[in-house]
């Protein structure tokens, strides 16, 4: 009889990569990973990725069919975005609409999205200090809703209409939101509570 497979929501801090290790001995003595936070099952791995600098909610699974499931799906993700600059109407509108990044090298325009100024932040934890917040103009914070995840894609694109993302925190993948989660909190999830359209 096969072992049940398990899926997990992570709050992933700042600095951290998002993986359980890696074949890189270099990468290894110099970088952070996962398993510093808990001990996964075997074959835990993550869904989708949060670049190091990002921070927020982070999907583990030892399926890797539902991985690839909820990276194909076109599955909401929402992320808190706060800005180098106060972004204009005219920016927000570009990135509703999709701005044009670049890919491994290839030109990629993003798809429409859901994007906004937002005031009523959420109470997130003190920034990490190796963030340099109002370092060089006024701040603002953005929300964006996304159904594709390419690579750095909201920094590509915030950076594309001239306003860089300081700090980036994701908040929902699907129906499974960030709530009253702490940094470094890990708690067990079910495959069906994620919400896949699919």
């Amino acid at each position: 009889m096969s072992t049940p497979h398990r899926h997990f929501a992570l709050y992933k801090p700042f600095g951290i990569l998002s993986q359980l290790a890696s074949n890189d001995e270099r990468q290894n003595r110099k970088k952070r990973f996962l398993t510093e936070l808990a001990k996964f099952p075997e074959h835990t791995m993550p869904i989708g990725r949060l670049d190091e600098k990002s921070e927020g909610l982070l999907l583990l699974t030892t399926d890797g069919k539902l991985s690839d499931m909820v990276n194909r799906s076109g599955i909401e993700k929402e992320y808190y975005a706060q800005l180098d600059g106060q972004i204009t109407s005219e920016a927000i509108k570009k990135l509703q609409a999709g701005v044009e990044i670049g890919i491994f090298g290839k030109k990629y325009v993003t798809k429409t999205c859901s994007a906004k100024v937002v005031a009523d932040v959420p109470e997130f934890a003190n920034a990490n200090t190796r963030i340099r917040l109002n370092a060089h103009r006024e701040n603002s914070w953005v929300r964006i809703v996304l159904t594709e995840g390419k690579f750095r894609q909201i920094r590509k694109m915030t950076a594309a209409v001239g306003y860089p993302t300081l700090r980036l925190v994701r908040t929902r993948i699907g129906a499974v939101k960030l709530g009253n989660m702490h940094v470094g909190d890990l708690r067990e999830i079910d495959s069906e509570g994620i919400g896949l359209n699919v």
